[in-house]
């Protein structure tokens, strides 16, 4: 029995889960709030319970600190000593990580530097993985990057055309995110639909406040929508996605806005709430349909078509497609994004089965037809067991080194 835990650290928060591996059945999670922003909570939840603890953290490590000590307090563990390893969600590994790594000096160094092309994560991220160095430095860690299963893409899947030399002097590129939840759903849907990966040709919808689709490949990514940054892609909760890069500098001259300003406007308000007026979230935009509010059902439309494009883009760039999968919030709850997703897709071999879309909230689910060729299926994603994975394989072959 080996435990592990897996940790995503914002820049004021520190969310974890403990897994007992290989089982992969979970012992406990936690989030710690607003470190170092005065008065904090920490919640942790087990088989005994959920409490919450409330006090200043300073720092991660005083965050990470308390976290251990209360996992052994409530006998969770029975001593820190029964950790034998740590995963760390990284959301930035460029072109210099292509899988997860075992964390040392150099690492951290690359880590460190590729935070120019994420500058809100990647030092946060750095902040947990320091901060458990620290207290835990006997044990493995590991940091798993969202962009690392990207790339796999062909250079036709994540080259601009923009002249070369702004790849090969800046790295401008297209890299893609969300990959360890395009991952693990892949992988389960293999599973699922009892066939090798290698076989399938899957379409993988992770849709969220942040939205992206992949075309996944016998098991590799072919091609993403979120693009150099997660911008680009699918219309998202406050995120424009794709638009016509000649309206920055409209936008510019029409407001007298800077592009830093623009960016913020594409970023932080637009997507959903841009156009619905009222909010980010699809379950508020969702009701206020219901009511008859116009600006709320164009926002679904636009949302669910900009989604339902890739469709046929990705099952032409596959040549064919033998699966299309829904995961994350939206995803694995919507059903009305669901269908609206995928209308008029009979033509590509896709029968809804409307009944079972309608029943399937938040759970493991076929919500195609038996008879559909291209199977339909909604699968909760699961990052945490994904990042366990990756430091249980890493550590055993540390070990056998």
């Amino acid at each position: 029995m080996t435990k592990i835990i897996a940790i995503n650290a914002g820049s004021s928060s520190f969310k974890f889960e403990l897994f007992k591996m290989p089982e992969e059945t979970e012992i406990a999670r936690g989030l710690i709030e607003r470190i170092g922003l005065g008065k904090g909570k920490f919640t942790l939840s087990h088989k005994g319970g959920r409490e919450t603890i409330e006090q200043n953290f300073k720092t991660h490590t005083d965050a990470v600190n308390v976290m251990l000590e209360a996992l052994v307090e409530k006998n969770i563990i029975q001593s820190i000593n029964e950790i034998e390893g740590t995963g760390h969600r990284v959301v930035h590994g460029g072109e210099t990580f292509s899988e997860a790594a075992v964390i040392d000096e150099t690492v951290v160094r690359e880590i460190a530097e590729l935070a120019e092309f994420a500058p809100l994560h990647n030092p946060a991220n750095l902040m947990g993985i320091q901060a458990m160095m620290e207290l835990l430095p006997d044990v493995t860690h590991v940091a798993v990057f969202d962009t690392s299963f990207h790339q796999t893409m062909p250079e036709s899947s994540y080259l601009y055309s923009l002249p070369y030399k702004y790849y090969k002097d800046y790295r401008i590129r297209k890299f893609g995110f969300h990959g360890t939840s395009h991952k693990y759903v892949t992988g389960r849907a293999a599973e699922l639909l009892k066939r090798p990966i290698e076989e399938l040709r899957l379409i993988s919808c992770h849709l969220g406040n942040g939205a992206s689709i992949a075309a996944v490949k016998a098991g590799e990514s072919l091609d993403t929508s979120m693009g150099f940054t997660p911008l680009a892609g699918v219309t998202m909760g406050t995120r424009s996605g794709n638009i016509d890069p000649s309206l920055i500098p409209y936008i510019m001259e029409k407001t007298d806005k800077s592009a830093v300003e623009v960016l913020n406007v594409l970023n932080k308000e637009s997507g959903l709430l841009g156009v619905s007026g009222f909010s980010s979230d699809l379950r508020d935009i969702t009701d206020e349909a219901r009511k008859g509010n116009k600006r709320a059902e164009l926002a679904l439309e636009v949302f669910s078509s900009s989604i339902h494009k890739y469709m046929g883009s990705y099952a032409a760039r596959m040549g064919g497609v033998d699966a299309i999968i829904f995961t994350a919030g939206v995803g694995e709850n919507s059903a009305l994004i669901r269908e609206k997703v995928l209308d008029s897709l009979e033509f590509m071999g896709v029968y809804l089965d409307e009944k079972t879309n309608n029943e399937t909230i938040g759970t493991e689910a076929t919500i195609s037809h038996s008879y559909s060729p291209v199977k339909v299926l909604v699968i909760p994603t699961d990052e945490e067991v994904m990042i366990a994975r990756e430091v249980m394989r890493l550590a055993e072959e540390k070990s056998s080194l």
